[in-house]
Parts: structure tokens; sequence; C-alpha cells
């Protein structure tokens, strides 16, 4: 369906066009005018329904729909907007540039202008930031019925009606009830009766990554978003939610792989950008192979007289890398899960040290008899003192793998303690310490 959409809009064959898209879905949509000549995105969006069109703006790239900003009339641009959620308004004019904004904004009236400053104020990584102000409020005073009647008056301007919020005439959150807690009560029943008291909400000012993962702890649909007086401003949807928890993801992954994060796809990134998120932490790590290379100058002499222990350091500096990435990544998952905590500290170390030895038991094993069977019998690697030559091989990977899963396991949770992100300890620092760590216990 795709190719023949595309089609279409070569061909201008507008009004099958339209009958096209609109049956089908906002989202599926935008991914198809992402692939279509920029130049003809304006003529698209105007053939859409006005409700649809909306929509499928919320789901674009940012700067397709800066194409359509500029393209559009003040009237079509406050139609878009007039149409729009509050988070999903207040995230486009969040990323577009100052000009493109100013423009959004004067198209906006005067409260919703307010509103909309208001959540702009709020720090990027909060609660604050990702809320909207669109939610079906009640009083506890009302019945059933008095509750029908404001959700069907306010319920198409607000983004979920399934959970309304109870509160008190200084707009302080005091309950919760659920369109199927209505349904299924009579129509006199008052509010106060049904509603539930004990409600899981989060603080403007709240951490968005820790608030996103409240959703998943509790199944939430929605979450009430509360001021420091504990007066409802806003609630995050789980769309939301969803969308911190990839960003989230995307940026650990990003960190973990020695690359700045960036918010943009890979396609969207240019070189140059792409170029500036990887360099920083290539060029630091490549020093800090300084620390190694001192280390085996330093032991010069030594490798000299045994040259056939020289074979073997790219091994050990392997192992004793992999061994330290596989604990960090473990432990940094924990805690970016909140199952580990700095109160797990020595938990944690007491747990991977049997791991440890386990691993470098059965490791030392398989690479003793490896080293018997091809390095000495069959290759001739070793001389006169081969036995002890494979023995100090054999002892260096096991004291290495204990040391490097010991690190590994230590530092991520040290960098959270201290205010750093644990995503930074996964594996090219990791690395470039255990590398160290191999070789001095190599040669001591």
């Amino acid at each position: 369906m795709e190719n023949e959409i595309l089609e279409l809009i070569e061909e201008k064959k507008y009004t099958k066009l339209r009958s096209m898209l609109s049956e089908m879905n906002p989202a599926d949509i935008a991914q198809i005018l992402e692939e279509a000549p920029k130049k003809e995105l304006p003529v698209i969006f105007r053939i859409l329904q006005k409700e649809l069109a909306a929509e499928v703006f919320s789901y674009l790239e940012s700067d397709m729909q800066q194409v359509l900003i500029e393209a559009f009339s003040d009237a079509e641009l406050r139609e878009v907007l007039d149409e729009l959620f509050m988070d999903d308004a207040v995230d486009i004019i969040d990323e577009m540039p100052a000009s493109v904004a100013k423009r959004i904004l004067k198209q906006t009236d005067a409260e919703t202008r307010k509103m909309i400053n208001k959540l702009l104020a709020y720090p990027d990584d909060s609660a604050g930031s990702i809320m909207t102000t669109e939610y079906i409020d009640l009083k506890k005073n009302m019945t059933v019925s008095d509750a029908f009647e404001r959700i069907r008056k306010i319920g198409t301007d607000t983004e979920t009606i399934y959970t309304c919020y109870v509160t008190d005439r200084s707009r302080r959150l005091i309950g919760i009830v659920t369109v199927k807690d209505l349904l299924l009560n009579s129509q006199d029943t008052v509010i106060d009766d049904i509603m539930e008291e004990n409600i899981i909400f989060a603080n403007t000012l709240d951490d968005k990554e820790e608030v996103a993962g409240q959703f998943e702890k509790y199944d939430l649909m929605a979450l009430p978003v509360v001021d420091k007086e504990n007066r409802l401003v806003g609630i995050i949807t789980v769309d939301d939610a969803i969308d911190v928890i990839q960003e989230e993801a995307t940026e650990d992954i990003d960190k973990m792989a020695a690359i700045l994060p960036s918010d943009k796809t890979y396609f969207k990134t240019s070189v140059f950008s792409t170029f500036k998120a990887r360099i920083p932490w290539l060029m630091l790590l490549m020093l800090s192979a300084t620390f190694t290379g001192a280390i085996i100058s330093s032991f010069e002499e030594k490798l000299t007289a045994l040259p056939a222990l020289i074979a073997f350091i790219p091994m050990l500096m392997g192992t004793a890398g992999n061994s330290g990435s596989q604990s960090s990544v473990t432990i940094i998952r924990g805690l970016s899960l909140g199952d580990i905590e700095f109160a797990d500290f020595f938990k944690v170390l007491w747990k991977e040290l049997r791991v440890a030895l386990m691993c470098s038991i059965t490791l030392a094993a398989v690479n003793f008899i490896k080293l018997l069977l091809v390095d000495h019998m069959l290759l001739s690697s070793f001389d006169g003192k081969w036995l002890i030559e494979i023995l100090v091989v054999c002892l260096t990977l096991a004291f290495t793998v204990i040391v490097s899963k010991l690190f590994g396991s230590a530092l991520p949770i040290i960098a959270k303690k201290i205010g750093f992100d644990p995503a930074v300890m996964a594996s090219p620092f990791i690395t470039t310490i255990v590398d160290a760590i191999s070789l001095i216990i190599y040669f001591g």
C-alpha cells in the first residue's frame, strides 16, 4: 500500500489519495509522508480531514513539521494547533527553531500560550515537561449522572476519559474514579462513595524516567501530576511514558557504546553530527591506552626473556574486557530498573565473586587443555619450562576474570551514587581499566 500511495502522490491523484488515507491509521500516514517529496507535503496535508491532519502532524518528525508550518497560512496553523493536545503542542514548540516557535505561539490564544510557556518552563528531565493539562476532573459531591454529563461536555478535548480525577475546591487531588466504576453504579450514586483514595501520583519535578517506571510497575494508563501543594496540574499518559522509556534506553545504549547521545534517528543525523558524537570518547579511550602501553614497556626485559608469553596478551586482555562488560551491563540494567540500589553494593559483590570464581576456574581449565594440546604439543610454542609458562597464563586468566567482574559490577553502582550516569561505565570504559589490570597481574 505504501508504494501505491507514493505513486498516487507522484501522479497527483489527490481524490483517490484522500480516500485511501482516510481509512489509515495516523501513525502509518505519517510514516508514509516521511518518504514523500517535501514539496508535496503541504498539498497532501491539506486534503486530509481536519482532525486526521492534526493527528498525523503530531506523529511527524520535527523537520517535516517545520516544512509544513512554514507552508501553512496563519489560519491553517491555528486549525492544527486547536486540534493538538497540549503536551504534543509543547513538544513541537520545544523542537522548533526560535523563529518558528514564536510564530506558533502567536497563533494561540492568551490562555493556551500561558499554559504552553508554563509547561516549557519545567526542566527537560521532569514529569512536568511531559504532562498534559487536559484531563477530566470531578467533584466528590457529584453523582454518576453529573459525572457523565461533564465527560460529554469536555471529553472531546481531553487525551483520555477512562480515568477521572476527583479534586476539591482548591484543585487538590483527593481521589480517582474510572469510567468502569461509573458504568457499574447507578446514576444517583455519589462520586465520594465509589472513588479510590489510595492514589499513585507524581510531582511536577520528579525525574521523568522514574515516573515512566511507575507505569510498568503499576500497569497504569495515566498518572496524575501534582504540584508542591498537592494540587492537580496535569496527567501523564502511557504513550508519553513509552516515549520516555525508549529515549532513555537509546541514550543508555549510546553511552554504553561510548557515543554522545542524540535525540535524532540515524538517518536524520548528519555525518558531521555523528562524527562529533563519536570522536570525544574515541580520543579519550585512545589516550587512555597509554597506560597499557606504559605497563608493557616497563616489563620489556621480562618479555624479551620469555617471548612466548607475548602471544597470550591479546587473549588475556580480551577475556578481561569481556568479563568486565558482562558484569557492568547486567548491573547497569538492574540499576535502571530499580532492582539494584547502593545499599546492595556488598550483596552484588558477593554474588559476582561467586560467579567470577566459577567462570575463572572453567576458563582456566579449558585454557590449560588448549595450551597443552595445541600450543605445546602441536605448535611447540613453549620452551623447556612449558609447564610453568602454561600455569602463568592460566593463573593470570583466572585472577583477571575475578578482578574484572568485581570492577565491572562495582563501578556502575559507585558512579550512580556520586551522580554519574552508570551507562558510561559500560564496555569501553570498563575494558580500558581491566586491560591495564590484566597486564599488571600477568607481568606480576
